[in-house]
C-alpha cells in the first residue's frame, strides 16, 4: 500500500553539511524526515519556490526532456530503506507505457516538485522507518520549533549510512 505524502519543510544542518527534507503523511499525521545533500535540497528549494534560473537546472532538464517528448511523471515512490539507504523510483507514463526508474529520493522529489506529481512511500518504509525511531506524530510536537530541534538533533547514525 501507498500513502501519499506532502513536503513539510527543508532543514538545512551546517554541520553535517547536509539537508534534510520533511515529509508529512496528512491522513496519519506522521512525520519523516529524510537526510539528504545540500545540492540536492537547494533543487528541491528552488522547485518549491518555483524559482527562475538563468539556465535549466538537472532537474529542469529532465522535465523539459519528459515535455519535449510527451512523457509525464504519474507519481515517485520513496520504497525502501535498505542498508541504512534509502530509495525511491519515478514512475512515467510515455506513449502509453508506464515505466519506473529507480532514483534517489532527492532527485524523485526534486522532479516530482516540477511536475506537480505526487509523492507517495510505501507502508513496508513508513513501517522501517518507525522500527528505527525516524517517523513521529506531528502532534507530538507543540510547537514548530519542537519538531526543528528533533530534527536538528538526529545524527547521520540515526539515519544509518547515508549514501549519494
Amino acid at each position: 500500500m501507498m500513502i501519499q505524502m506532502q513536503i513539510m519543510g527543508l532543514i538545512l544542518d551546517p554541520n553535517l553539511n547536509s539537508t534534510i527534507v520533511v515529509l508529512l503523511d496528512t491522513q496519519r499525521d506522521q512525520v519523516l524526515p529524510i537526510r539528504i545533500g545540500n545540492l540536492e535540497g537547494n533543487a528541491i528549494a528552488l522547485g518549491l519556490r518555483k524559482i527562475p534560473t538563468p539556465r535549466p537546472m538537472t532537474h529542469d532538464l529532465m522535465k523539459n526532456i519528459l515535455e519535449e517528448f510527451q512523457g509525464e511523471v504519474a507519481r515517485v515512490v520513496v520504497t525502501e530503506l535498505k542498508d541504512d539507504t534509502f530509495y525511491a523510483t519515478i514512475q512515467l507514463s510515455f506513449a502509453g507505457r508506464a515505466l519506473e526508474i529507480d532514483a534517489r529520493p532527492s532527485d524523485a522529489i526534486a522532479l516530482a516538485v516540477r511536475t506537480d506529481a505526487p509523492i507517495f512511500c510505501t507502508d513496508t518504509l513508513l513501517n522501517e522507518a518507525e522500527a528505527l525511531g525516524l517517523l513521529r506524530h506531528h502532534k507530538e510536537f507543540d510547537e514548530a520549533s519542537q519538531m526543528q530541534d528533533w530534527l536538528q538533533k538526529l545524527t547521520p547514525d540515526d539515519f544509518g549510512k547515508y549514501k549519494m
